[in-house]
């Protein structure tokens, strides 16, 4: 299983696979929060609608580079090209971060305790692992960096495999999980993904040496 994580096109290939519908809808998002046309089971969230274009944009921006900025190949031929992507990434990680942590604050919440702490604790998280991923950049300690990058996108990105859980529950039982026990499943599946990115880190990401 090392082995996958270690290739860059599998990887890569596997990220873009686990995150691409919640980036499908973020995108869907980003339209309707101009125009108006929200759905109203995100309609709470428009009492902070610059927030939530924020949050929502950035996180499109945030899910669609991440996997781009772990190809190596990108990295070893167009080191221009990630170093100016890589900005934007982090950027709107933050922006991202941000964003949510300010929803959390003014949005009135639907969701159990237990995810809205771990959400702010999530948000926080990764702002910090962005700022300090930048700053191993600035030191050129570029295992370091590439180690925080990957905390940050599966910090980031940690709720974009929910529905790979949540959707076989459903034909299973036939019914959504909701309350306490969707929310606990919620974060439980969040923290795995944390976890897997930590054992990449610790495996291998953070253990090689990346050409200046």
């Amino acid at each position: 299983m090392f082995r996958m994580f270690s290739r860059p096109l599998p990887f890569v290939a596997l990220l873009a696979f686990c995150t691409f519908i919640p980036i499908l809808v973020a995108a869907v998002t980003v339209v309707q929060i101009p125009t108006g046309l929200v759905p109203p089971d995100s309609m709470r969230l428009m009492v902070a609608p610059v927030w939530f274009f924020v949050h929502t944009l950035s996180g499109v921006l945030f899910g669609v580079l991440g996997p781009l900025q772990f190809a190596r190949v990108l990295n070893r031929r167009f080191g221009r090209l990630h170093r100016i992507t890589g900005r934007v990434f982090a950027v709107a990680g933050i922006g991202m971060g941000l964003g949510g942590l300010a929803l959390l604050l003014r949005v009135d919440s639907v969701a159990t305790p237990i995810l809205d702490i771990f959400r702010g604790l999530a948000g926080a998280a990764l702002i910090g692992a962005l700022v300090m991923g930048i700053r191993a950049a600035r030191r050129r300690d570029l295992p370091q960096h590439r180690a925080w990058m990957i905390r940050s996108y599966a910090i980031g990105m940690g709720t974009g495999t929910i529905a790979l859980v949540m959707f076989p529950i459903y034909i299973i039982t036939g019914a959504p999980l909701s309350g306490w026990l969707s929310d606990t499943v919620f974060v439980g599946w969040w923290a795995i993904n944390i976890a897997i990115g930590e054992w990449v880190v610790q495996r291998g990401g953070a253990r090689r040496t990346i050409p200046a």
